[in-house]
């Protein structure tokens, strides 16, 4: 007969609370910035927030149509299946092809609770403990907290202004080992705005296939582009790639959906199979009327992204031009995104009304407080010394905002 255990003076409450796994989790930067500019506004502060990625246009009229009337349906007050509704899986079939030339079949869709988790399925559903991921950085703040969740290791590859922020196959070569399993890649970038032309997209594609590397390609950013870029989707550019290849997408940012949360998986059907096995015990069904709101989206026209596109532009060339003529601030042009993405090296350990700051975070808590204008800093996108302001915001506030922010730093000394 075994023998009992022994007993122990450890009590449960002398244990973590929070387990490991969840407890080395860090909070999104990006949605604690927007969090605490729009507490200082409730408090009657009159703070300017670049923080947050969101269009600041309400949904098309059509979308919001389209959900009303699915909430009068009893179709749509029932469980459906997990993977998606078959007629939305259908339609992303169809507009995948319209909108990047990739032709899929719907049991390679999943339909999921917005792009965030899109992105955790995916690295849960490829990643063992152990395996490793090269992430170009600078990266969006959720990526790593992904990677690390699925038990998997984040391997950074950092890209600056000098190069727009691009990574190239030489940079992924040196960071490649044999524990290498997959590459988070994205363009139109978070945080930069950065868009990879075809032949680089091309040779980055081709590279992770030669050596038996999958690439999650995040391309909810694909619409908005600009000066004539075109988005590039990898397993368009590389088809052998696609059998190793996850795409990553979602009506948030393209239709202004950020709170209706749907995004989506493509990929092999093996892959979307297990995604779907899991998302059936994590979440089951994505919200059937958001459903019913993103097959309107899909389906319809792009006159509403076009008229979103020219606005985000005109905000892109100005806030550009503001932060450029501010001494010790450099910031290259995005060609794509809603976001610009400055160096603030230049003004870093200067003294400004007192203070010294020595990091972009002790900068961004300045500007907050002395201007009152939120803005990230870069240690959330792993490349400290720079912030991401976002330009989904109106025209006067961005103005009013980057002015102020520019009237602080001119004060370093």
């Amino acid at each position: 007969m075994a023998a009992p255990h022994a007993p122990t003076d450890a009590k449960p409450t002398d244990r973590p609370r929070v387990s490991k796994r969840v407890g080395g989790i860090a909070e999104s930067a990006t949605l604690a910035v927007d969090a605490k500019a729009k507490a200082l506004k409730a408090a009657g502060r009159p703070v300017i927030g670049f923080g947050a990625g969101e269009p600041d246009f309400p949904t098309p009229d059509p979308i919001v149509e389209a959900a009303a009337e699915a909430t009068r349906d009893p179709r749509n007050h029932r469980y459906t299946p997990a993977a998606g509704l078959p007629e939305l899986r259908e339609a992303l079939v169809a507009k995948t092809a319209r909108d990047s030339g990739y032709q899929v079949k719907a049991n390679q869709i999943l339909v999921t609770n917005g792009g965030k988790q899109a992105v955790y399925q995916a690295f849960a559903t490829l990643i063992d403990p152990g395996d490793e991921v090269l992430l170009p950085a600078p990266y969006w703040t959720t990526y790593p907290e992904a990677i690390t969740l699925a038990g998997g290791s984040t391997v950074q590859v950092t890209a600056d202004e000098s190069t727009g922020y691009l990574v190239t196959v030489e940079q992924l070569e040196a960071a490649r080992t044999e524990r290498t399993k997959a590459l988070l890649f994205c363009s139109p970038s978070n945080p930069t705005g950065a868009v990879y032309p075809r032949e680089q997209v091309e040779a980055i594609g081709r590279w992770a296939h030669e050596h038996g590397i999958w690439v999650i390609t995040d391309e909810i950013y694909e619409h908005l582009t600009y000066d004539g870029v075109e988005a590039v989707s990898m397993p368009v550019a590389v088809p052998e790639l696609a059998d190793t290849c996850v795409v990553l997408n979602g009506v948030a940012k393209t239709y202004a959906m950020t709170g209706w949360r749907v995004g989506w998986m493509i990929g092999p059907a093996d892959v979307i199979k297990a995604a779907s096995n899991l998302q059936s015990h994590l979440s089951s069904n994505v919200c059937n009327v958001a459903q019913r709101a993103a097959l309107a989206a899909v389906s319809g026209p792009l006159d509403a992204v076009a008229e979103m596109r020219t606005a985000f532009d005109r905000r892109r060339r100005t806030m550009v031009e503001l932060l450029s003529a501010i001494p010790g601030v450099e910031c290259p042009t995005p060609k794509g995104a809603f976001y610009c993405y400055a160096s603030v090296k230049g003004v870093l350990g200067k003294e400004i009304r007192g203070k010294r700051p020595e990091t972009s975070v002790e900068l961004a808590a300045l500007i907050l407080e002395e201007a009152e204008v939120a803005v990230v800093p870069g240690e959330a996108f792993g490349t400290p010394g720079y912030v991401r302001m976002s330009y989904a915001l109106g025209d006067d506030d961005l103005v009013t905002g980057v002015t102020r922010m520019g009237d602080l730093l001119r004060e370093a000394k």
